[in-house]
């Protein structure tokens, strides 16, 4: 069961949970108190900060203190986490809170009654610093048992609900229901992008999807191959033809009392990329069961839209598939025909996703959006140049630096990147329309865009989100992030819906 979050206003003397958390600061001469920690030192009779002194502590990011409260409150730890350095008004950004939140969530694995949050950082626990807490306490608090056998009864578990003190819980009613909602999607897309790909094929994959779409209240459509073949959606047949499991398109669509405006989502939902024919290195080769996190989160997204009941239309278009070798895989020196008419000269089979989008972003702008928002793990090149943390982000310029706007709010970091004409003239082909990879391998995240851009008629909004490294963690947990599946960029997609809606 997910973890509960609740607010409570009653004073901290009077609160009953196993642990209670506080954050810290780091300043340049040692620790800097913040409102919740001072809440606590009285209640200890001063000795808050030099015990965290004393054992070291510099309050620094992804720093959590344990200490034992010796029966000096009514709860027996206090969780101190690093918040990092202040901001020049002496407060906290949100994202800090959230990692340190997150945290906190993580060091708690074990206490798994109540744990109380003090959200008061650097000042009032405004709306804003509320969904920070919470949300980085419920993500931190996440983890994927799914396929642990005979798990011990008794085993150190993360904490199974969380307070926030705030001075109004009234005030807190609708930032808690928030932050359910996002936690509740973030979790969705980590437990797909997470499962094996033997038992998320294709259809698999566009069945849960269906599920979640309908238990939204969403329309929702599934075409299977046949389907996909009526419709001329040849892109997604040659990337599938490899596999036994045959290929599907889903489509889930959201319509909004009163809707403002009209957002296309679409998302790559390969749901394991050997490389085809053009076959990956065996080293990290598992990674790639990843390879549909796009999917997921826009799954999820239009699916917590509906949960929050915002005033948009917004459709989610698809494209699932396996890229596997075989007697029946597409090859290098195909030609296919997309949805559209146009024609691809395949030089790389590994160059798979693009394929799959360009039928899926066909279809979608069929639809006439307003904007078209698309996130896939596409390239390579995104890690070479962005690393593990940072999304890049192409298409038009207004909606593309809306997209970067909104990840620095939602604590997913993501970079404007540009469309280079010259970088094109890689994609010619002398058989037929472009090609389906550049011709070398300079700016390789660049030419990618390039090639989708060719789905897009003039004057359509659009924008691209790379999501390689984001999207996927294979190092070791950090503030609410955990390892596998991160939930990228879930949040943000719902931050730039939400800016359009207020655009208009």
């Amino acid at each position: 069961m997910p973890p509960t979050i609740s607010a409570t206003d009653r004073p901290l003397e009077k609160l009953s949970a196993d642990a209670v958390v506080v954050g810290v600061g780091k300043g340049p001469d040692g620790l800097l108190s913040t409102p919740g920690a001072d809440a606590v030192d009285r209640l200890l009779g001063g000795r808050l900060l030099a015990a965290l002194a004393d054992l070291g502590a510099k309050g620094g990011e992804d720093e959590v203190t344990r200490l034992p409260t010796f029966g000096q409150g009514p709860f027996p730890v206090v969780a101190v986490a690093g918040l990092g350095a202040p901001l020049p008004d002496g407060g906290y950004a949100p994202e800090a809170v959230r990692r340190a939140a997150g945290a906190a969530s993580r060091a708690l694995t074990g206490r798994s009654a109540v744990v109380t949050l003090l959200a008061a950082v650097g000042g009032a626990p405004d709306a804003e610093r509320l969904h920070a807490v919470g949300e980085g306490a419920l993500l931190g608090a996440y983890e994927f048992t799914a396929y642990k056998s005979d798990l011990p009864a008794g085993r150190p578990t993360p904490p199974a609900s969380y307070q926030l003190v705030v001075p109004d819980t009234g005030a807190a009613k609708a930032p808690l229901a928030r932050i359910r909602a996002v936690a509740d999607a973030v979790t969705l897309v980590r437990d797909l992008v997470n499962t094996p790909p033997n038992d998320l094929y294709p259809a698999e994959l566009a069945a849960r999807g269906a599920a979640a779409g309908k238990k939204a209240g969403l329309s929702v459509e599934v075409l299977d191959e046949k389907a996909l073949a009526a419709g001329g959606y040849g892109g997604i047949l040659a990337v599938g033809a490899g596999s036994a499991r045959p290929p599907r398109l889903l489509r889930l669509e959201y319509r909004g009392k009163k809707a403002r405006t009209s957002v296309a989502l679409v998302g790559k939902g390969i749901t394991f990329d050997s490389g085809g024919i053009s076959i990956k290195p065996a080293a990290g080769m598992a990674d790639m069961k990843s390879d549909m996190a796009g999917a997921a989160a826009v799954i999820a997204t239009v699916c917590l839209v509906a949960e929050l009941g915002l005033p948009v239309d917004v459709t989610a278009t698809v494209p699932i598939a396996e890229n596997l070798p075989s007697g029946t895989a597409y090859r290098p020196a195909d030609v296919v025909t997309f949805r559209n008419g146009k024609k691809s000269e395949i030089t790389n089979t590994d160059a798979e996703g693009r394929v799959v989008l360009a039928d899926a972003i066909t279809r979608a702008l069929e639809d006439s959006p307003a904007h078209l928002l698309e996130t896939s793990t596409l390239t390579g090149a995104q890690l070479v140049a962005l690393g593990t943390r940072t999304s890049g982000v192409m298409g038009s310029e207004e909606l593309r630096d809306t997209v970067v706007t909104a990840s620095r709010r939602s604590g997913e970091p993501m970079w404007a990147m540009p469309l280079p004409p010259e970088l094109r003239r890689s994609l010619d082909s002398s058989t037929a329309d472009f090609t389906n990879s550049g011709s070398d391998r300079s700016g390789g995240m660049l030419v990618a865009g390039h090639f989708l851009a060719e789905f897009i008629p003039a004057g359509q909004q659009w924008a691209h989100i790379d999501v390689a490294g984001p999207a996927y963690n294979t190092g070791a947990p950090w503030g609410y992030t955990p390892k596998g599946g991160t939930g990228v960029p879930v949040r943000t997609l719902l931050a730039t819906i939400e800016d359009l809606i207020a655009a208009q």
